[in-house]
């Protein structure tokens, strides 16, 4: 038996070292390019370039080109409220908790496969048993008893020449990683609807708290122009006027409520609460708008936005997916061995006279599988181009996201700008109308007048500040997280699923 495993040792040790030179050739010389398509860099995002910095309603903000994105970009705000409702629902979030579990349960699948492939297996089995035969024809006895003892130590090991478990794993390995950034772009959404959707009930609170004063001063005016009609001192037709205005503004206030109590349900279940379970409104006072935004190179921000690289991700794990199944159409080699004891009765068991042992290879070829096997090479090599196309739409959908978000931001500007010009000129206006009626120089309802006037315009400005903190957060959510790098380790480049934390999410290292 010594021999015998000796002789099994010197044979296995070259055709494992043979196995293990062919296979690192064979995962470099089957499937696609593993590496996505270089893209075209633009000169800058959107079709003109925006200026450096944006100035209105005597705040000043700066885009800083190049800079790194920021993790917690929502402590930018400094409001203490929304950071503690940011992490509340980043703790709390049904939704997040899934998906992190999903990704979990991924990283242990990865876990598991590599076991099976890549490693021998080695089973111990025990198997007493007391049967009643058949006895030998011609024999008295038609049938006797007897009872079986064995127990034995069985391995067996796959060598895997061409590669195809070591794809297969490394397909899967990036297929967490992709899981990965899915769940990393998740929690960043996650965090910027919950700051925006926070920005705008407090929006729409202090626009239904002015809509509510128009409303006021809308009844009172139609009231008045009634009854100076009824003194004869107004035309009938000022007097249904008057009623009509404010009829008219009187109805935007159910659909502005509606729409209040809608975002306040929507950011209760953010935070993973009950719907009546929102929090109390914050006023728009209490967000300060971020003074500096950075803003990524095109070239950085393929390395930064979580959504880009799990499209990289797919475009990897496709192709070496393409690379075992050509893999899976040359030969494979298992081994197997067992060694144990057996004997038909406890003392033969016992003894050495029970010792049993084997030793066996199994060499496979495929033939024919009725095509089977170029028709799923062809199905991953197609799933590969897919992918690669998908990449090339996900990196231009980001520009574009940026694109669109840096226009938006110089437009909010410009907007909060003629809204504020508007917001103070009305307000001269309604404050000089107060003084002409003090004066006798005008009557009440121009006061009334003016009043609406003020108010229409304090909620477009209200409407302007919240797109603009709106857009910024959109820009910070654009821009990323810091890269981080992610070095292969492990056997033949695959990367064990080892967590490692970077800007609070969990990737598969």
């Amino acid at each position: 038996m010594i021999r015998s495993t000796q002789l099994m040792t010197r044979t296995l040790k070259p055709l494992a070292l043979t196995s293990l030179t062919v296979l690192l050739t064979a995962c470099g010389a089957f499937g696609p390019e593993r590496n996505p398509p270089a893209m075209a860099q633009p000169a800058h995002y959107a079709i003109a370039s925006q200026p450096a910095a944006f100035d209105a309603d005597g705040t000043a903000q700066t885009l800083d080109v190049g800079a790194a994105p920021v993790p917690q970009w929502w402590t930018a705000y400094h409001c203490p409220e929304l950071n503690a409702l940011v992490e509340e629902g980043l703790n709390n979030s049904p939704s997040l908790k899934s998906a992190q579990r999903t990704l979990q349960a991924a990283r242990d699948g990865l876990r598991s496969q590599i076991g099976e492939s890549l490693f021998p297996s080695v089973d111990v089995g025990f198997a007493p048993a007391r049967q009643r035969g058949l006895g030998l024809p011609g024999l008295s006895q038609e049938t006797f008893l007897y009872n079986v003892f064995e127990a034995q130590v069985q391995a067996s090991y796959t060598f895997d020449f061409f590669g195809a478990s070591v794809l297969a794993d490394r397909a899967l390995a990036e297929q967490v990683d992709q899981q990965a950034f899915q769940f990393a772009a998740t929690r960043r959404g996650l965090a910027t609807n919950i700051v925006v959707a926070t920005i705008n009930v407090s929006a729409l609170q202090e626009q239904l708290n002015y809509t509510t004063q128009m409303v006021a001063l809308g009844e009172e005016r139609a009231q008045q122009m009634k009854d100076r009609y009824e003194l004869g001192s107004a035309a009938h037709d000022d007097a249904l006027a008057a009623e009509q205005d404010a009829a008219n503004t009187a109805a935007t206030l159910p659909p502005l409520r509606m729409q209040l109590l809608a975002a306040r349900h929507a950011q209760a279940v953010l935070l993973g609460r009950a719907p009546d379970q929102a929090p109390p409104v914050l006023p728009l006072e209490k967000f300060t708008l971020p003074h500096n935004v950075p803003v990524a190179i095109p070239s950085d921000l393929i390395h930064q936005r979580p959504d880009i690289l799990a499209a990289e991700a797919a475009v990897r794990a496709t192709a070496d997916e393409a690379g075992a199944a050509t893999a899976s159409m040359f030969p494979e080699l298992t081994l197997s061995a067992n060694y144990g004891r057996g004997g038909f009765d406890w003392t033969t068991f016992s003894s050495p006279a029970g010792l049993i042992w084997g030793i066996g290879a199994r060499l496979t070829q495929p033939i024919f599988h009725g095509g089977a096997l170029v028709a799923r090479k062809h199905q991953y090599e197609n799933a590969h181009e897919a992918a690669v196309a998908e990449y090339q739409q996900t990196v231009l959908s980001a520009f574009q996201s940026v694109a669109n978000t840096l226009v938006s931001l110089e437009e909010d500007a410009n907007t909060l700008k003629q809204t504020v010009r508007a917001e103070t000129a009305t307000a001269d206006m309604a404050s000089d109308t107060q003084a002409r009626y003090r004066l006798g120089a005008t009557p009440y309802y121009a006061t009334l007048t003016a009043g609406q006037q003020m108010y229409l315009a304090r909620i477009q400005s209200s409407r302007a500040r919240a797109a603009r903190l709106n857009d910024t957060a959109a820009l910070f959510d654009a821009m990323g997280d810091p890269p981080v790098k992610m070095e292969p380790h492990g056997l033949f480049g695959i990367r064990m699923p080892e967590p490692y934390v970077a800007s609070g999410v969990t990737v598969a290292k």
